[in-house]
């Protein structure tokens, strides 16, 4: 059952926050400019994102036992994977989509998207999630914290 949420949850909302309304706001809102062949520099932004989001998914139903929902949220702290590296890949993976449809047409709706995103998903991070995992995980999530960067993965030093 908690695979069919998550299949739900993904093709409701990345679905279509994700697909159909950058590809309607791409028909109906003019290009400003065009990146040229860069605009083919797209395409790997999008693979890049897809597969980081479906791979969270897959992740928080299959180790997290929950949903990317936040209503239907991992039971289990998934701190494995991507999870190792960074503690936000989901809204790290849309953004990357969004800066694809960036360079493939640069119109003034879209050019907005890829701000309210990190903006919007910075917020959520920082009034909501943060504040209400560690009263679920507990000093698991506390240590996670302190190891893992939220936004920007860094290097690991040797020695």
């Amino acid at each position: 059952m908690t695979a069919f949420k998550t299949i739900l949850f993904m093709l409701l909302v990345p679905g279509l926050l994700l697909g159909a309304m950058p590809i309607w706001l791409v028909q109906t809102d003019t290009a400003l400019f065009s990146f040229g062949f860069l605009r083919w520099l797209g395409i790997p932004f999008w693979i890049g994102g897809t597969t980081v989001l479906f791979w969270c998914a897959w992740a928080f139903t299959v180790r997290g036992r929950g949903t990317p929902s936040p209503t239907d949220p991992p039971k289990e702290l998934v701190v494995n994977g991507l999870y190792r590296h960074v503690r936000n890949p989901i809204y790290l993976s849309v953004l990357a989509i969004f800066l694809g449809y960036v360079l493939w047409h640069p119109s003034r709706a879209i050019l907005f998207c890829p701000l309210i995103v990190a903006v919007s998903s910075h917020l959520f991070v920082i009034l909501y999630e943060e504040p209400h995992l560690p009263k679920t995980f507990g000093a698991a999530y506390e240590q996670y914290c302190k190891s893992v960067p939220r936004w920007i993965p860094h290097r690991k030093h040797n020695g």
